[in-house]
């Protein structure tokens, strides 16, 4: 009993870690089912397509895609450029809240540039007219 305390006692006080989402830097990159391109090509995804990056080894990534699968991609195909997808249709309004006006209505499967999170829930993005607006974070993946 003491041995679980103390192990729940170590594990509170780890820092927290953040998500590491890179977005595909290459017009196209190809997942493997191992961190080899002799490995199975699993498929394709095209730039912008926003990964989170769960561990590396060597010039390899071990990714998840927004269904949860995991797959590796060489790590020159990443980019430090953030993308966001649109999970499901939103309103994007002109602050981080819901009675800020919506600028525009945004389709599931957009992709959006990230332009960071604010403190209450919402990731700043730019729309396709270039204009910068919000979207609640549960509406999207890679934020």
């Amino acid at each position: 009993m003491r041995r679980i305390a103390l192990l729940l006692a170590c594990l509170t006080t780890l820092p927290a870690q953040a998500l590491d989402f890179r977005s595909v830097g290459t017009a196209a990159a190809i997942l493997y089912d191992g961190p080899s391109t002799g490995s199975q090509q699993l498929f394709v995804v095209n730039r912008g397509f926003p990964l989170e990056v769960v561990t590396t080894h060597g010039k390899w990534g071990r990714v998840r895609d927004p269904v949860g699968k995991l797959a590796w991609i060489e790590l020159d195909s990443l980019s430090a450029t953030r993308t966001v997808l649109v999970r499901k249709a939103s309103d994007a309004h002109l602050a981080a809240d819901t009675a800020s006006p919506v600028c525009a209505h945004v389709r599931a499967g957009v992709l959006l540039p990230y332009l960071g999170m604010s403190a209450n829930g919402w990731a700043r993005v730019r729309l396709p007219d270039q204009r910068t607006a919000y979207i609640t974070l549960d509406a999207l993946w890679g934020a």
